[in-house]
């Protein structure tokens, strides 16, 4: 077979070095990077066949976790999420100690073994490519007159695998979207002064990046599946727009679609206690939309999200994503068929159909976020300014403090409100009632002694006499250490 001599080939140049022998274990291979080039070579093998044994998507996790970027390892992942059997551990092992000349022999073994069929095509990396701008291109064809101007966006790759993927992906969105690549990984660290994360914490646009005043720019994290945006105003003020933003714009625009569309089918913002309070009146009270609070994260959001036709949720990191429900997919897809659908409602059906087409419903894909953003920004013909006024966000703050035992602290009504210590909950409630636009929440951290405290009002200065208070009635009922919280001002 051809394929068999490709990887004669290809591995002569991950070549294994001679007496090294490792052992697959919970944690995958893990060692020094310089011994890992023919494991890395040899375990995307080895994905690739399980992948056709299962016929399901098979994830490769190549990190260093929070160790020093050289101490690195690869571990494979199973379709659910779980590790792989016990027999393709082994299988592992055997691949990453085998010798150049009986390296084929080993894979052929595996493939009998498994009765693999070898003859099988699945989806390509090109494929995604394809499905994705093919889908932004027919959106876009509803946006009218747009300049090189409007369809310049700014990119900052965060040096990570994003970047790479965009400068692949740029052929096939034939013009209509003008990608500037910042950070794009020829040089620079993973994360360093760049990305997402970077960009929220520290307010301000990554090194490596030329803004010009009111350039609509965004960043990836290093592994591409967040995403925020940012523009600096004549005053030489940072904005940026994030998950919370990111959610608003999208559920605002299906909403209108569902509208004109005539479905009746029900779409909820899902949020937790640190979404702005800005955002969540917005939805409510202007547009309408539900929404719903969980606790804070990931997969908190996502179960939520599914009960619902139309779920959307994006943290305020930018991790998030859209879903829709079989139901809601099915009556879509029926509407687009109908001839007797006239044409507002089959222009506004084609744009659902597309967008659900556009959105990867599997959480965390910052390329297919931005996609999203820049097709509703293109058809409702807003620039980056105007979907930052769609709300302002209230001035916010958060706080830590250091406490013996973080169990002491017990939320509900997700996180929103403290049942113990006892006293806590009132304690708060008469501070909040001090101030405008006021509220607060404390909940205990996941993994260390610390309870974070979060507060906003609608000064940044009450906001951060607000949380410096409530961070004072934790310290003295929640069995605070070290010295007391000292105030901002």
């Amino acid at each position: 077979m051809a394929q068999f001599a490709e990887v004669s080939q290809k591995s002569k140049l991950h070549p294994k070095p001679e007496g090294l022998t490792l052992q697959y274990g919970t944690a995958g291979f893990r060692t020094h990077a310089k011994h890992l080039d023919h494991i890395m070579f040899r375990m995307g093998l080895l994905a690739t066949l399980r992948s056709k044994k299962t016929k399901s998507t098979i994830g490769v996790m190549v990190t260093a976790s929070h160790n020093p970027e050289e101490d690195n390892g690869v571990k494979l992942i199973d379709p659910m999420g779980e590790m792989v059997t016990a027999m393709w551990e082994g299988y592992a092992t055997q691949l990453a100690n085998a010798e150049q000349d009986s390296l084929l022999k080993e894979l052929k073994d595996i493939i009998e073994k498994e009765d693999i069929d070898m003859n099988t095509r699945y989806p390509t990396v090109e494929g995604y490519y394809q499905k994705l701008s093919q889908a932004f291109l027919q959106l876009t064809q509803n946006a009218s007159n747009r300049t090189d101007d409007q369809k310049r966006l700014l990119v900052d790759g965060a040096n990570g695998i994003g970047a790479l993927k965009m400068r692949e992906m740029e052929p096939f969105l034939r013009s209509e979207l003008q990608l500037v690549l910042s950070n794009d990984g020829s040089s620079g660290k993973l994360n360093h002064m760049c990305g997402a994360d970077y960009v929220k914490v520290q307010q301000k646009a990554p090194q490596g990046m030329n803004i010009a005043v009111g350039e609509r720019c965004c960043s990836f994290d290093g592994d591409a599946d967040r995403i925020v945006y940012y523009y600096t105003d004549s005053k030489g003020c940072f904005h940026l727009l994030d998950g919370d933003k990111i959610a608003t714009l999208i559920s605002t625009y299906l909403k209108e679609l569902l509208t004109q569309a005539g479905l009746n089918l029900q779409i909820a913002v899902v949020q937790t206690a640190y979404a702005n309070g800005s955002s969540t009146r917005y939805l409510e009270d202007v547009m309408k939309v539900a929404v719903c609070c969980t606790k804070t994260g990931v997969k908190h959001l996502h179960h939520a999200a599914q009960e619902y036709d139309i779920g959307v949720y994006f943290e305020a990191n930018g991790h998030g994503t859209v879903l829709f429900s079989k139901a809601a997919q099915k009556q879509i897809q029926e509407l687009v068929k109908d001839s007797n659908t006239n044409d507002e409602r089959k222009r506004a059906v084609k744009l659902l159909e597309s967008t659900i087409n556009l959105i990867n419903q599997t959480v965390g894909d910052a390329i297919s976020d931005m996609l999203v953003i820049e097709a509703v920004l293109a058809i409702r013909g807003m620039s980056v300014q105007d979907w930052d006024a769609i709300y302002t966000d209230l001035p916010n703050r958060q706080l830590k403090v250091t406490v013996s035992d973080r169990r002491v602290i017990d939320t509900t009504d997700a996180e929103r409100r403290a049942v113990t210590p006892e006293g806590l909950q009132d304690a708060i409630d008469s501070l909040v009632k001090k101030y405008k636009s006021a509220r607060s929440f404390v909940r205990p951290s996941g993994t260390e002694d610390v309870v974070r405290v979060y507060a906003e009002a609608d000064t940044q200065e009450n906001a951060d006499s607000l949380a410096h208070e409530v961070s004072l009635a934790v310290y003295r009922l929640a069995g605070g250490v070290g010295d007391e919280p000292k105030s901002f001002h």
